[in-house]
């Protein structure tokens, strides 16, 4: 049985009804699937409309997150694109200690369309690595955040992973501790950061990350696109269901007829206003110029390695 994690709030369930509808229409036959949607707040409405998408071998369960997440508050280093502030995007460093039941399992944003069989993700081997995931191909290109991928996080920018696709060896992070590491380091140095949960993965995992074909996080906004994409990942800002002309827009739609939301879904985008998107402008040079000061401050990932700080795990 292969384990599939997402995490999400109720303004997310209509698109992850797209990606799970996306994963079960890729699913091989012969395999059983589990989605488990870890949650905060979630509507009995949202959890009835999304369990109806389970097929004979794809089931959907439900776990609501409460443990361990009252340390995390409303800051801006724990804004996610640096306009908005949701637990769940932590939700993915709980999963070992949460379900002991299992030893590897993938977690997956639930802004993507699935292309290809997960259970081929899942086959992979990890060998010695703690997780599997992509390097970041959207955020490479552009100097302020190459300078605090590198200079702040402290990892270069060609192994600088994204953290919304994840093979996870939860055996061995249940060992490490990694929940335990990153409340610590959260609560002692309360790092600046401007991608918070990927930022600490980066730096608690680095030498020990299965770099997996970029196919697996395929981003609209990447400089480089894989020849065969696998999953596309609408990260950042470029969404489909609030903007024309976003690459791979035609595959979010296709599965979003059969999602049972692409009546809500094409609502919340006709509503989308000019006023939200110059606010998404003004966000993005926030998080660029931010990129550019955080290496700057006394208290960062690199820094506090380079003074003997455990930082990895």
């Amino acid at each position: 049985m292969i384990p599939i994690f997402f995490s999400i709030d109720d303004a997310y369930a209509p698109y992850l009804a797209v990606a799970l509808r996306s994963a079960i229409c890729h699913a091989d036959p012969d395999r059983t699937y589990k989605a488990i949607v870890l949650y905060q707040s979630l509507s009995e409405e949202n959890r009835s409309r999304l369990s109806g998408l389970a097929t004979k071998n794809f089931s959907i369960e439900f776990s609501p997150m409460e443990q361990g997440l009252d340390s995390i508050t409303d800051t801006m280093s724990n804004r996610l694109r640096c306009d908005y502030f949701t637990l769940t995007i932590y939700f993915r460093l709980f999963i070992p200690r949460m379900f002991p039941q299992y030893d590897k399992a993938i977690y997956i944003d639930s802004d993507v369309v699935v292309l290809e069989d997960l259970a081929k993700l899942y086959d992979t081997d990890l060998g010695e690595a703690l997780i599997g995931a992509c390097v970041d191909r959207s955020v490479g290109h552009v100097p302020p955040l190459v300078r605090y991928m590198e200079e702040a996080v402290g990892i270069p920018k060609e192994e600088y992973i994204n953290s919304g696709v994840l093979l996870m060896d939860l055996k061995k992070l249940r060992e490490a501790q990694l929940d335990d590491h990153f409340l610590h380091l959260l609560s002692t140095y309360h790092f600046d950061c401007i991608a918070p949960d990927q930022d600490y993965i980066n730096a608690l995992c680095y030498g020990k990350i299965r770099y997996l074909d970029d196919g697996w996080d395929t981003m609209p906004d990447a400089s480089v696109q894989p020849k065969e994409p696998k999953l596309i990942h609408y990260n950042l800002f470029s969404k489909p269901w609030c903007y024309d002309g976003i690459a791979y827009s035609d595959e979010f739609w296709h599965y979003a007829k059969d999602s049972g939301y692409e009546t809500q879904i094409r609502a919340f985008k006709e509503g989308y206003t000019e006023e939200q998107k110059r606010s998404d402008s003004q966000c993005l040079e926030k998080l660029l110029q931010r990129g550019a000061q955080i290496p700057d401050q006394a208290v960062t990932f690199k820094k506090m390695f380079q003074q003997g700080v455990k930082i990895r795990l």
